[in-house]
């Protein structure tokens, strides 16, 4: 199938390039371009120099993950447009570093190696050459002497490297900073933990140095973790059982997994997780010193969630326990009429009585079943259980009593909410469903149907000493009650959680350690990497440990610091590795360092490449990126800045989201229980259900093949077709392109058919960069007639005819304003309308005859970071032995973009009359004069004498009479 698949794309690229030798048809891009690229790729054309001498800019695009389909046309979009930047600015003289590589480990291929028992390995090497060929093809000026790949050894020994670093670090809020932790062990040493200032574990113990000292020396390890950066911990994770592995929150949608749409439960397991909640104020406040777009910035602040308010605290009935919660209404306290528990909080099972034990146990069952974002999203769905017990009120000592409800989430906050139904939607909604009192504490005020929520026109009411109060004076004087009597202060929280790392699989990072009386020792930095293991099953193993528990040798010897087999474990020189491996993110957080000094074998990347590069100046991606990848680098980056391993706090100055290409779905409309289809047109009124076809078997039109769609799929193939004027017309819709839509555009087939630089110039030409916008091949014609017309003005039929004489006046103004327009759109990330403006010149040029070099050795350079291969050909033939790449950008003359007339509105009593042609270089007297003296203005002054003339030059002219 594949041999038959390559003969014939071979024969329609033959096809396309004898068509292009026929006098009129257009230029040869299949041979130009497999020319120029073989010449990029044998002189090195885009390896990044390193000139120190010259100003730098480094553009980088979000690497792709090698997927086994290959690239489809909505792909490159985002990777047109960084390489039309980074060409721009090569041109501009800036020392340019446009890199590219892999983020290659992932799921995929794990899932794809479960099923045949491939290596992982292999079929992600595989992919990537695919992915190779078809961005070759696409003719990027990546430098691909900096490749990196996230599975490749070179490149994960810094990955574990850095994890190494962030477990041996603290975060100091004195200093706002992480610290080393041996100074955490020296300051424990001295003091215990007095005077510390630490984001910790809030179960954290306090010590005193006598305590400190008097620890065993793996009861000191267990007490670090309460401190280090990335730490091991029984946590409250998205567990998927038809994965085998734990996920992310940015992995699970609508209750399923991302990735193969597979069931997701919470589920307590003892897991490595990043303290990303340290950062959490610095990468809120961070968010103001980026040019990022301001959407994504505002779902990052959302995912931080900051919120003011205070910490309460509930004594529990019968019970030497209190329940903490947050709230940013402490002004409302005396409305509480219940409290509400998350129903996997720890201490459900001990608070709830005999009589509610059975109820609350299924609950919670119930719940483990959903995922937190379902939880949180369906706010019209009220379910809780009574767990029997109560708190009392810190303030009036009244019983509350205590509820579990699944929209509390035990990994928010304190896991327990005061409920306030007079102040508070859900809890209204709630109170209301299970029949809770609602006690009203606003004045004049009703709440009977629903909450009042207008914190700003709140006046407080039935509260004691807060009666007669604002919303802002009875928060203070609260915080200030609850301070005195010890139940409660002033607190500030974070939505943010920290991040769970550790995955059960096998394709990803090792982690780089080995358990010594089950507590986590670091492997040498000088021993790394680690290297992921063979194994025989990429599934966990029996007893339900995760894949690498299936490596025989997965045994570190602490006495040759090497891996060995599991058999040498004694517990004593040798011990057990992590069976864990890193998340898919981990590689991602820290890759754009690496490409500034991607060959450096003895560090991350060296202190002078770093100074030199600093951070990315333009980076592109998708926005679906903004609560995973981009938040973890951002971390990653602030801690390697903290420990001055990296010169600037943001790694990306500007980034741009690029939209969606979408692909346009094709449907057939099947009759609802039956195997008849109707065409589009006879569905009125008919029960029909749209069925995705695929875009290859319709025509430009829409009418579909059927005899083509029967051979396609079987169930097709005894289906009945309801036809219009004989023809079956399908439905259309813009969709994301995806393969189980049916609706993907393969970029090698529209490259035969019309050209690399076609495809590149019609993809900024669909619309603005950051716009989701429909592909539609019909459309790409027009740029392929303009290609063509581009290379028809340096030729006279076969023949390259460009003159040196002096160009018009006319045809220098349409460049220098050509010039001038595409240079401001590719700064402001105009695209679009940059390939319009070439379009206009090229119309202009073709009606002036003008094929002077003066003009269109300049408009090469122009067109050159649009359509490389076309515009290195036209450079070669205009005489340059040198890439076009070397040449240096032009630049408008302002001589030849103002406009030499003006064409002026003439009004009379402010009502336009007519237009009048006038020169620029007139004065004002000059203007008036010639508009007085047209037989125009006589006419319609029809005898009279103005009262005034007003002359606005270059503006408007307005005679009042």
């Amino acid at each position: 199938m594949k041999n038959n698949l390559a003969i014939l794309s071979s024969a329609l690229r033959a096809k396309c390039y004898f068509c292009c030798l026929i006098k009129g048809m257009g230029y040869p891009f299949y041979e130009i371009e497999r020319k120029w690229q073989a010449f990029w790729a044998q002189k090195q054309t885009f390896k990044t120099q390193e000139r120190k001498d010259k100003a730098k800019y480094y553009v980088l695009d979000m690497f792709p993950y090698p997927s086994g389909a290959g690239l489809h046309v909505g792909h490159p979009l985002g990777y047109i447009a960084s390489d039309i930047v980074a060409r721009f600015k090569r041109h501009k003289g800036f020392n340019v570093l446009h890199p590219q590589g892999y983020d290659s480990f992932g799921l995929p291929a794990e899932q794809y190696a479960i099923q045949t028992g491939q290596h992982p390995a292999i079929t992600t090497e595989s992919n990537i050459k695919r992915y190779r060929e078809q961005l070759d093809r696409m003719g990027f000026s990546f430098d691909w002497s900096r490749e990196v790949r996230t599975s490749d050894p070179s490149y994960y020994r810094w990955t574990q490297w850095i994890f190494s670093k962030l477990f041996d670090s603290w975060y100091d809020n004195e200093e706002n900073k992480a610290r080393p932790i041996s100074e955490l062990i020296e300051m424990l040493h001295q003091s215990g933990t007095s005077g510390i200032r630490a984001i910790c574990d809030e179960n954290t113990p306090e010590l005193s140095a006598a305590a400190w000292k008097a620890l065993s020396t793996d009861a000191q390890a267990a007490f670090l973790l309460h401190f280090r950066l990335t730490y091991l911990a029984e946590t409250e994770v998205n567990w998927c059982p038809a994965l085998g592995t734990v996920l992310a929150n940015d992995e699970v949608v609508q209750g399923v997994s991302e990735r193969g749409g597979h069931p997701v439960e919470r589920k307590k397991m003892k897991q490595w997780s990043m303290r990303i909640s340290a950062y959490a104020d610095r990468l809120l406040t961070g968010l103001n010193e980026i040019d990022w777009p301001e959407p994504l910035k505002e779902m990052q602040r959302n995912w931080i969630g900051k919120s003011v308010g205070a910490s309460v605290r509930f004594n529990i009935e019968h019970s030497d326990r209190q329940i903490e919660v947050f709230t940013t209404r402490p002004d409302t306290l005396f409305g509480v009429t219940f409290l509400t528990l998350a129903p996997e909080h720890e201490w459900v099972k001990d608070l709830t009585t005999a009589e509610q034990q059975a109820e609350v146990a299924t609950y919670v069952a119930q719940t483990a079943q959903r995922s937190e974002r379902d939880r949180l999203s369906e706010v019209d769905r009220m379910s809780g259980v009574f767990t029997g017990a109560y708190a009392l009120h810190p303030l009036t000592n009244e019983k509350v009593p205590i509820w579990i409800g699944d929209y509390v989430l035990a990994g928010y906050g304190t896991g327990a909410v005061m409920a306030v139904p007079c102040g508070d939607q859900r809890d209204f909604n709630f109170a209301t469903h299970f029949g809770l009192p609602i006690k009203n504490i606003f004045k004049d005020v009703d709440v009977s149907e629903a909450a009042f929520t207008d914190k700003e026109h709140t006046v407080i009411a039935n509260s004691t000493f807060l009666d007669g109060l604002s919303y802002a004076e009875a928060t203070q004087k609260v915080i200030e009650r609850l301070s005195e009597c010890g139940m409660g202060e002033g607190a500030t929280t974070y939505r943010l959680r920290d991040a769970v790392f550790s995955r059960q699989r096998y394709w990803g990072e090792p982690i780089p350690v080995y358990y010594v009386n089950d507590q986590p020792q670091l492997i040498d930095a000088e021993h790394l990497p680690l290297i992921l293991p063979e194994v025989t099953k990429y599934l966990p193993t029996k007893d339900g440990a995760p894949p690498l528990g299936n490596a025989t040798h997965w045994a570190w010897d602490t006495t040759q610091n090497k891996v060995v087999s599991n058999d040498n474990i004694n517990h004593k020189t040798v011990f057990p590795i992590e069976k864990n491996t890193m998340p898919g993110w981990a590689g991602s957080s820290w890759y754009f360092n690496r490409y500034m000094d991607a060959l450096n074998s003895d560090t991350f990347a060296s202190q002078e490449a770093l100074d030199y590069w600093k951070e990315v100046d333009l980076y592109l991606g998708g926005s679906e990126h903004a609560t995973g990848h981009l938040l973890y680098a951002r971390f990653w980056q602030y801690f390697l800045y903290d420990l001055d391993l990296v010169p600037v706090q943001h790694f990306a100055k500007k980034l741009i989201n690029q939209g969606m290409i979408l692909g346009e779905s094709a449907f057939a409309y099947r009759l609802d229980n039956s195997q008849t289809y109707l065409s589009k047109g006879l569905c009125h009124g008919k029960n029909v259900t749209p069925i995705h076809v695929d875009v290859s078997l319709v025509s430009a039109q829409n009418e579909l093949d059927i005899a083509a769609l029967k051979k396609w799929q079987p169930h097709f193939a005894d289906a009945k077709f309801e036809l219009e004027d004989g023809k079956y017309i399908v439905g259309r819709e813009a969709e994301k392109m995806s393969k189980s839509k049916y609706n993907v555009v393969n970029p090698d087939a529209i490259c035969d058919q019309y050209g690399a630089d076609t495809m590149r110039m019609y993809e900024m030409f669909l619309g603005p960069i950051e716009q989701a916008k429909p592909w539609n091949t019909a459309g790409i014609s027009g740029v392929s007639n303009f290609l063509n017309k581009f290379w028809r003005l340096f030729h006279n039929g076969d023949d390259f005819a460009v003159r040196d004489e002096q160009p018009s006046k006319e045809s220098l103004k349409t460049l220098h304003k050509t010039i001038e327009k595409v240079t401001q759109d590719i700064e402001q990330f105009s695209l679009n309308t940059s390939v319009s403006a070439f379009m206009i010149a090229t119309n202009e040029l073709s009606s002036q005859q003008c094929n002077h070099r003066e003009i269109l050795e300049p408009l090469t350079v122009l067109l050159a970071p649009f359509a490389p291969h076309i515009c290195e050909e036209l450079w070669s033939l205009l005489g340059h032995n040198e890439s076009i790449t070397t040449a240096a950008y032009p630049v408008a003359n302002p001589k030849y973009v103002q406009d030499d007339s003006k064409e002026y509105p003439i009004s009379f009593n402010g009502k336009l009359r007519f237009t009048l042609a006038l020169s620029t270089s007139l004065s004002k007297d000059e203007i008036e004069a010639a508009v007085m003296q047209e037989e125009r203005t006589q006419t319609y002054l029809d005898g009279k004498t103005p009262k005034k003339v007003i002359v606005v030059p270059n503006k408007i002219v307005n005679i009042v009479v």
